[in-house]
C-alpha cells in the first residue's frame, strides 16, 4: 500500500486545478484560500483534539513549521490560484511550477546533502522537456503573458523553498497539530494581504461549496497529509519529482470531466515526462535515515 503513496499523491495534488477551475469564478482568490484554510483549521483541530495528537514541544519547532506551511501553502497556492484567476492557462501554470525538481535538486545537493548524480539530472531535464510539450501540444505558443507570470513564478518559489525547508528543520512533526499550525499561519498572512491589497469577495454558490468541499477534504487535508508523509520518509529530489506528473493528470482528469482532448504531440510529452520521473526515482540514492 505504501508504494501506492507517490502515486495517490498526484492524482490528489492534480484535483486542485480542477477545484480552482470549478471555484475560482466565485471568489477572490485570496478570499476563496482564506475560506479555505479556517475550514481545514476548524477540521484538524477537532482531529487533533479528540486524538490527542502531540503538540510540538519547543517554540522553535512551531516556527519551522509554521513557516514550512507559509510556504507551501500560502504562497504557493497563492501564487497558483492568482495566476489562473486572473488569465493564466493552468497548463502555463502546471509548466511553470514544474520546474520545482531542478531547483529542488540544486537545493537538495546545496542544503540537505543529498547527492544528485548525473543520470538523475538527466531524468529531471527529460521529465522537464516532456512537460514542455505536453504544454505546448495542448496550449501552443502563448503571449504577452507579462504579469501573469509574476504569481506563478511566486508559486514555483515557495513550493520549493517549503519542500527544502521541512526536509531541512521539520520532516518528522505529527500531522495533525502541524497541518493546524502550517495553516493558521498561512491564515493569518492571507487575511494580511486581504487587507492590505484587495477585499474580500465569496459568492456563495452550489459550485464554490462544492469546489471549497473538494479542495478542504482531498487536498489541504488527504494531499498535503500525504505530502509531508512523503518529504518525511524521502529524499526532497524524489518527492520533487513527483509534480512533473501533476499537469499529465490533471490533463487526464480534464479530458474525463470536461472532454479536453489530449494532441499527439502533448501525449509524447506525457512518455517523456512519466520516464523522466521513473529514472529520477529508480537511480536515487537512499537517503540517510534518523537514527
Amino acid at each position: 500500500m505504501k508504494r501506492l503513496y507517490p502515486l495517490l499523491f498526484v492524482f490528489l495534488w492534480s484535483t486542485g486545478f480542477i477545484g480552482a477551475r470549478w471555484g475560482l469564478p466565485y471568489a477572490e482568490p485570496l478570499s476563496f484560500l482564506l475560506v479555505r484554510y479556517l475550514c481545514v483549521i476548524v477540521l484538524m483541530l477537532t482531529i487533533a483534539w479528540f486524538s490527542h495528537a502531540p503538540w510540538p514541544k519547543e517554540p522553535r519547532q512551531w516556527g519551522h513549521i509554521a513557516i514550512s506551511g507559509l510556504l507551501i501553502h500560502a504562497v504557493y497556492l497563492g501564487g497558483v490560484f492568482t495566476a489562473i484567476k486572473y488569465g493564466l492557462p493552468a497548463g502555463i501554470t502546471a509548466l511553470v511550477v514544474g520546474t520545482q525538481p531542478l531547483l529542488t535538486a540544486i537545493g537538495a545537493g546545496w542544503l540537505l546533502s543529498e547527492p544528485v548524480n548525473t543520470r538523475q539530472w538527466a531524468g529531471l531535464a527529460l521529465g522537464f522537456v516532456g512537460l514542455a510539450l505536453v504544454v505546448a501540444g495542448k496550449f501552443g505558443l502563448q503571449a504577452d503573458l507579462g504579469p501573469m507570470l509574476v504569481p506563478a513564478v511566486a508559486a514555483l518559489l515557495g513550493i520549493t523553498a517549503g519542500t527544502l525547508y521541512q526536509k531541512r528543520f521539520c520532516a518528522g512533526f505529527d500531522l495533525r497539530t502541524g497541518s493546524v499550525i502550517q495553516f493558521a499561519a498561512s491564515a493569518l498572512m492571507t487575511a494580511l494581504a486581504i487587507a492590505l491589497f484587495t477585499e474580500f469577495q465569496v459568492t456563495w454558490t452550489a459550485p464554490f461549496v462544492f469546489a471549497l468541499s473538494w479542495l478542504v477534504l482531498v487536498l489541504s487535508i488527504g494531499a498535503i497529509s500525504l505530502l509531508n508523509l512523503l518529504i518525511h520518509r524521502g529524499s526532497a529530489v524524489n518527492v520533487a519529482s513527483l509534480f512533473y506528473l501533476t499537469p499529465l493528470s490533471t490533463a487526464l482528469i480534464a479530458w474525463g470531466v470536461f472532454g479536453e482532448t489530449l494532441p499527439t504531440l502533448s501525449l509524447v510529452g506525457m512518455v517523456l515526462a512519466v520516464g523522466g520521473v521513473y529514472w529520477v526515482v529508480r537511480v536515487a540514492p537512499r537517503p540517510v535515515r534518523p537514527v
